[in-house]
């Protein structure tokens, strides 16, 4: 943390009125969300105050990340969609329907810890799947999929400011088209089932999509904007998301796994898809509500 760059200690927790009391003695808070989200200016050095803040917030539910005062609003988003912009893995969901799946979920959990390796593991789980009629699909999108709260508001407000956002997935084309057009979403790129005609083959499009083409999107995303790294936010939960988050200059995990959590610059637990925007510095009265 170069001696001359300035950082922000942000703040978002229920209740933040009684943290930012306890957090006084490291500066006055700027109130982002009325006892939700505040700022706090740092004028030590930002790792010790980070941990100080950290061990007076104790066991409360408090996200408190350190974030660089210039450039907080990024021109370009990079997410991850399930469990990210999402609330469920839809191979899991897929292969709940075809009464598999605690098998397949285990073989989930494993690679979005890093403990295996993501394509092999996309291949397996997949090819467990043969047989399974196209029209489980549909019913994973309209009875399963559903929105993490704030991912409406997140991708419009980043919009109207003049980000361009970019949905990345491991998942599958099915799933992302409709997610994309739902939350508005500029592009999305993802694998691809195959199946028959009538049901799913057992077999996954090549080239998989995995941790290396995340990162490959954003660099192609930044050498067509004419982008730093720096002004991209990239954000997700499993491990094949770390190599683009440690890549943006705002890298966020999100309700992550622990191996990601730990390599992430900021790191979301508790709070919504609206925690990207009090990172970011908006206020409430600059997010666009969903209607």
């Amino acid at each position: 943390m170069g001696a001359m760059k300035r950082f922000v200690l942000n703040v978002i927790a229920k209740d933040a009125s009684s943290l930012a009391a306890r957090l006084v003695a490291l500066g006055a808070p700027r109130w982002l969300s009325e006892n939700r989200a505040f700022d706090i200016a740092l004028e030590g050095d930002p790792r010790t105050a980070l941990d100080e803040a950290r061990d007076l917030a104790g066991d409360r539910a408090a996200d408190i990340n350190l974030v660089p005062a210039e450039g907080r609003r990024k021109k370009l988003l990079i997410s991850d969609m399930e469990s990210t912009i999402i609330d469920v893995e839809c191979l899991d969901e897929l292969a709940d329907f075809a009464g598999i799946k605690p098998q397949i979920a285990a073989i989930t959990e494993r690679a979005m810890k890093g403990e295996i390796e993501f394509t092999s593991a996309l291949r397996e789980r997949v090819g467990l799947l043969k047989g399974l009629p196209l029209t489980v699909l549909e019913r994973v999108w309209f009875e399963r999929v559903r929105l993490i709260p704030g991912a409406l508001e997140l991708i419009a407000t980043m919009k109207v400011h003049g980000a361009r956002t970019l949905l990345v997935s491991g998942g599958f084309a099915y799933f992302t088209t409709r997610v994309a057009k739902l939350v508005g979403f500029d592009e999305h790129q993802s694998n691809i089932l195959l199946d028959d005609g009538v049901k799913l083959t057992g077999c996954v499009g090549e080239p998989i999509l995995g941790k290396e083409a995340k990162l490959a999107a954003l660099e192609r995303a930044l050498q067509r904007f004419a982008l730093k790294a720096e002004e991209a936010l990239a954000v997700g939960d499993g491990a094949n998301d770390l190599a683009m988050i440690q890549r943006a200059g705002l890298g966020v995990a999100f309700h992550a796994k622990p191996v990601v959590a730990a390599a992430a610059g900021a790191s979301v637990r508790h709070g919504d898809l609206s925690a990207l925007l009090y990172l970011q510095g908006y206020c409430d009265d600059e997010i666009v509500r969903a209607v």
